[in-house]
């Protein structure tokens, strides 16, 4: 990806396996937010080829990618701040029949039963994420970690296969930090697959496997927390220290 003369993201090739939880780290400034925005349809890359499920998404918009079952989250949390946590779950299902105008006047109950799917659907995964108690509350009263769990809320009421998580930890208190990762955890075992980005290390040395490290723009390496703990480049390059000894 390019912009002008830089090359933001450089050759960087790899495959995500299904139902894994895959971390991406590297320092600032080397094309972890412009690979997510390549891969998410907010930039079209300037060469190359992004796949999922083996089919080609690059240069397709964000809303087409996001109904194919392909949902990012951000770092900053962008609900909608006036509205309740229970109406920023419900503006996200797709093509819901009540959003046609002839619908609501000659399929009055067809509209009414798929609201009330989506209103049961809604309140499942505000219990799920320990949202249940700010239901009605507007989500500019909630704290930046509840408004992450929103965030990842949103993107479970399009029921992905696959979820682009930009820095869920980044601004948590430890005990929601804490809960962010249980409920990560738990999606990954219910078979969705994560990319994540985090500068949290502890977060992504216990929770990913396998790990991408890039750097400049190019990826440097992909291999486990160990390799990743070891490996002399990632030293250099993010964790400024020395290799840990091994037994």
């Amino acid at each position: 990806m390019r912009f002008g003369g830089l090359k933001a993201v450089d050759d960087v090739s790899f495959k995500i396996r299904e139902h894994t939880i895959t971390g991406l780290i590297g320092p600032n400034g080397a094309g972890k937010t412009t690979l997510f925005n390549s891969i998410a349809g907010v930039y079209t890359p300037t060469a190359g080829q992004i796949l999922f499920k083996g089919e080609r998404i690059d240069g397709l918009p964000p809303h087409r990618i996001f109904h194919k079952g392909l949902v990012r989250t951000f770092q900053i949390p962008r609900p909608f701040p006036e509205m309740t946590v229970l109406e920023n779950l419900l503006v996200v299902p797709p093509s819901q029949c009540g959003e046609s105008f002839w619908n609501n006047w000659f399929q009055p109950a067809r509209v009414r039963e798929e609201e009330e799917r989506n209103h049961d659907k809604a309140c499942e995964i505000a219990k799920f994420l320990n949202l249940g108690h700010v239901l009605d509350l507007p989500c500019k009263n909630l704290s930046g970690g509840q408004q992450k769990l929103v965030e990842i809320g949103r993107a479970l009421m399009a029921d992905p296969s696959m979820i682009l998580l930009d820095e869920p930890g980044a601004g948590v208190n430890p005990s929601l930090l804490a809960e962010i990762i249980d409920r990560i955890s738990e999606l990954h075992e219910r078979g969705i697959t994560f990319l994540l980005i985090e500068h949290n290390m502890d977060m992504v040395l216990n929770l990913c496997d396998p790990i991408l490290v890039m750097a400049n723009g190019r990826l440097l390496m992909e291999g486990d927390a160990q390799a990743v703990r070891s490996d002399p480049r990632v030293l250099d390059a993010y964790l400024g220290g020395e290799p840990e000894a091994t037994s």
